[in-house]
C-alpha cells in the first residue's frame, strides 16, 4: 500500500500541501518558545538590576529650635514631627510619639505615655508598661545643625538614656 493518495498527495500532508503538524514537532516548538521566553524574562530582570527597586524616602530630620529655648525640666510635643523633645540636667533628648504597635500618635500622660488606639501604656522613659505594643518608644538622635539650632533625626534610634550635651 502507497502513502500517496489519487491525487498524488501524502497521507500526512492535508489541504493546500500543508504538512500536517505532528506531535514532535508542536512539542519541539513549544519548548523551543519556552526556551526563548525564559531567556527573555532572564535579560529583562538584568537589565532592570542597576534601577532601585525602592527609592528612598525623605530624609525625616527635624530642627526643633535653639538650645535655650528648651530650660532644664521642660517637655515639648512636636506634634507634626511626632516626637516629644525633654530636657534634663544631663541634656536634651527626644523620644518618638509614634506607637510601636501599629503606629498610632501616643499622648502624654499622668504616669508616661497612653496610646488612645488600643491602650499600650509607657511609662516617662518610653518602657512599655502595659498593652499590646511589642516596644518601648524609641530614642531618637539629637545633634546640633550648623546655625546651632538642636536637629532631630527621626531615622536614627539611640539606646535609651542617650543625651545630647549642651
Amino acid at each position: 500500500m502507497s502513502s500517496l493518495n489519487e491525487e498524488g498527495r501524502s497521507r500526512l500532508s492535508r489541504g493546500f500541501g500543508t504538512p500536517r503538524v505532528t506531535r514532535r514537532s508542536f512539542l519541539s516548538i513549544a519548548s523551543l518558545g519556552s526556551f526563548f521566553a525564559a531567556i527573555g524574562t532572564a535579560v529583562a530582570g538584568m537589565l532592570r538590576l542597576p534601577k532601585p527597586a525602592v527609592l528612598p524616602g525623605p530624609v525625616r530630620r527635624f530642627k526643633v529650635g535653639f538650645p535655650d529655648q528648651f530650660a532644664v525640666g521642660s517637655e515639648t510635643r512636636f506634634e507634626k514631627e511626632n516626637l516629644f523633645v525633654f530636657r534634663d540636667v544631663e541634656g536634651v533628648y527626644a523620644i518618638s510619639a509614634v506607637c510601636t504597635h501599629l503606629g498610632c500618635s501616643v499622648a502624654r500622660s499622668a504616669e508616661g505615655f497612653a496610646c488612645p488606639c488600643h491602650g499600650s501604656k509607657f511609662n516617662a522613659r518610653g518602657d512599655v508598661e502595659a498593652g499590646p505594643a511589642p516596644r518601648a518608644l524609641p530614642w531618637l538622635e539629637v545633634g546640633r545643625a550648623a546655625d546651632g539650632q538642636l536637629v532631630v533625626y527621626a531615622d536614627n534610634e539611640v539606646p535609651e538614656g542617650t543625651h545630647f550635651r549642651v
